[in-house]
């Protein structure tokens, strides 16, 4: 009897392993596509070019050097190509994170008429694709003498940020029981002591969800900047980086030491504040 139990369990046992293997080999697989061209980009940023272009790839650099970073920073105008995302990065994330807040909070926490018909205009304004707008977008911006600015950048990608960031807003605010508004009016406080004091800070995961997603969008946003910004001491880094490469050879350790580096603001970012974003997404789609 014993050993039958024991088979019986063995066999429960290597069910499962078995079971287990498509998710195993399917973690692998997604692994080696999302890492495996992060690890290229990091260990060719500390190749040295020869090795970079050899027809036998190394996985591995056989001599580290940091002379691509050294030629990127002191050759190039990656230092301003640098400070010109971090301004338009960290300026549309403040203004999305200030507009969305409000009209979230207007339409679906306020009683505002037609608040239900004005967050599905909202929505879908965020449907359209931003290519078949660069036209009228280009016209309005030089009628407003916004063109090669900052501030007209911003003033895009605020305009296709916010309408996603109050969509996704939406599920932390019903989240929030009305009853809380109905207790602090009872207490004597007004609608805007009741957002700021009150349903404010049980928002902030809700808010580092639009922070994350406004600042990634801005610092990689590559079709407006390239129609919009025409000085090269204005450019952001998704066109400073094309402007590396030469038109009849590529230096391949700085694009891959300039990429490195474009891409550490928001893995550290996302490192920090990303377990909110997974959540904001899914709470945002599930209310």
């Amino acid at each position: 009897m014993t050993s039958l139990t024991a088979s019986r369990r063995s066999g429960r046992t290597l069910r499962h392993r078995l079971g287990a293997v498509p998710r195993v080999v399917a973690w692998i697989v997604l692994s080696v596509i999302v890492l495996g061209p992060l690890y290229w980009i990091t260990i060719s940023a500390f190749k040295g070019r020869e090795e970079i272009i050899r027809s036998t790839p190394t996985f591995w650099p056989e001599t580290f050097t940091l002379s691509n970073f050294e030629q990127l920073f002191m050759s190039t105008e990656y230092p301003v190509f640098l400070t010109n995302s971090i301004i338009v990065a960290v300026t549309t994330t403040v203004v999305t994170v200030f507009v969305s807040l409000a009209a979230a909070y207007g339409l679906y926490r306020l009683k505002v008429p037609g608040s239900g018909k004005i967050a599905g205009i909202v929505l879908l304004s965020y449907m359209i694709p931003g290519t078949l707008l660069i036209v009228p977008l280009y016209r309005t911006l030089a009628g407003l003498e916004l063109i090669d600015t900052h501030a007209g950048i911003v003033l895009v990608n605020v305009a296709f940020t916010a309408p996603f960031c109050t969509w996704l807003l939406r599920g932390f605010i019903f989240a929030v029981p009305r009853e809380i508004d109905e207790a602090a009016a009872i207490d004597g406080a007004g609608p805007t002591r009741t957002m700021l004091q009150i349903v404010l800070p049980l928002l902030l995961p809700g808010i580092a969800t639009v922070a994350v997603y406004s600042f990634v969008f801005s610092w990689t946003e590559f079709v407006f900047a390239s129609q919009f910004i025409v000085s090269d001491a204005l450019q952001t880094l998704p066109i400073g980086l094309s402007a590396i490469i030469g038109q009849y050879t590529v230096n391949w350790g700085l694009v891959m030491a300039g990429t490195l580096f474009t891409l550490l603001p928001t893995v550290v970012l996302f490192l920090f504040v990303g377990r909110y974003f997974v959540g904001g997404l899914i709470t945002g789609a599930t209310k």
